[in-house]
């Protein structure tokens, strides 16, 4: 169980993770595809529309991590926040395909530099149980991207997209407000001048970079952001092509959210007990059976059932994959290890829409899922055969 010493600054920090993905969300999907579609875009540019914050992460997750090793968690986590208040204010101004990805790249931000950064955080607060710690703070991410799926699909219908960005813009100034009250870990920072804090931060990737099995368990991550990256940005669009509206396309996206909120803590609890990697390989085989079924299936209550078992296979997956690394790397590398974490995280969650987009173009959302589905098989059997925890 969790202690109860951490448990005021927890919920502060799940209720701001919850809220900071709600008002991500809200722009995300299935506003987002919709959007860049009345802007003109084809199917590779909403590909690369939905990428372009990732793109962001990919580069900045990393040393956002190894950073809040050096310099504090409570620097990063407000320059992360500050984004999500700021950026939703320049979507009103938009309206062409290239100042869409400048913003969206610009958007991106904050997730790159709150996600990683959080967890962190989480891992700090609890040295014990942190399987389940983790579990219960994505549990609360999860249930933001979920609202922010929902809201969006209804309010896009209800009201229009430039209603959907003011509720973000105040969620943003809600989100200050809760930061400045929360008290984090006593940062163990250096203080040491800028040399030395370099040769920390490549001392730190370097042990990171060391354990194989760090690398291999969040390229399972990765992958599984692939298949989530693609949904993201095409299944509002198959969902409009077989008949769906804008609110039932996010009703998927809620029951997936619904599902993976609900199995996570358990599955967390699960994985603290009997170990990470059985649960890694049955959430992968999982979410490849949805991906490989979903361009078959076209009625909305076959969706949701879909939406349901890749929601449950992403909770399972989630709930020991970012405990498993901790597990693996040493506690002054911790940050590091998230860094690279949500670096490879997100190299699959920007490649899975600009894959997918060109995919969709070449052989339609047959192949285009399928074969999304078959590179997850695939990568579970490298997982199975080469990572073993101690």
């Amino acid at each position: 169980m969790i202690p109860n010493a951490a448990f005021p600054s927890f919920r502060l920090l799940c209720l701001i993770g919850f809220l900071a993905f709600v008002s991500y969300d809200l722009i995300r999907s299935p506003l987002l595809p919709l959007f860049a579609e009345g802007l003109g875009a084809r199917p590779e540019g909403i590909g690369l529309i939905v990428g372009a914050s990732t793109l962001t992460g990919i580069l900045l997750k990393l040393p956002a991590g190894t950073l809040s090793d050096l310099i504090g968690r409570r620097r990063l986590l407000f320059i992360g926040l500050s984004v999500f208040v700021l950026a939703p204010y320049f979507y009103f101004g938009v309206m062409q395909v290239w100042p869409l990805i400048l913003l969206r790249a610009f958007h991106g931000l904050a997730t790159a530099l709150f996600a990683p950064v959080a967890m962190a955080v989480v891992v700090d607060l609890f040295r014990e149980a942190r399987g389940e710690a983790l579990s219960w703070y994505s549990s609360f991410t999860q249930a933001g991207r979920l609202s922010g799926r929902m809201m969006g699909g209804y309010l896009v219908v209800w009201f229009g997209f430039q209603q959907v960005f003011a509720v973000c813009a105040v969620i943003g100034l809600i989100l200050i407000v809760l930061f400045l009250m929360l008290k984090l870990p006593e940062d163990r920072s250096k203080t040491s001048g800028g040399h030395e804090s370099f040769a920390a931060l490549l001392q730190g990737l370097r042990e990171v970079g060391r354990e194989r099995r760090v690398l291999v368990t969040s390229a399972m991550e990765g992958i599984l952001m692939t298949a989530s990256g693609a949904l993201m940005a095409f299944l509002p669009l198959y969902g409009i092509k077989v008949g769906l509206n804008a609110g039932e396309v996010g009703l998927l996206f809620g029951t997936m959210g619904i599902a993976s909120i609900l199995a996570r803590p358990m599955m967390g609890r699960l994985s603290d007990r009997i170990g990470r990697r059985p649960l890694i390989l049955t959430g992968q085989i999982l979410c490849a059976a949805v991906m490989i079924s979903l361009p078959w299936t076209a009625g909305l209550v076959g969706l949701l059932f879909l939406s349901l078992i890749f929601g449950l296979g992403e909770a399972v997956i989630g709930s020991s994959t970012s405990a498993l690394v901790a597990d693996l790397c040493k506690e002054k590398s911790l940050g590091s290890a998230m860094g690279v974490f949500g670096t490879i995280m997100d190299i699959g969650h920007a490649g899975g829409p600009i894959l997918t987009g060109f995919l969709i173009g070449l052989s339609g959302y047959t192949g285009a899922f399928g074969g999304i589905g078959v590179i997850l098989l695939s990568v579970t059997a490298l997982f199975a055969a080469t990572v073993r925890e101690d």
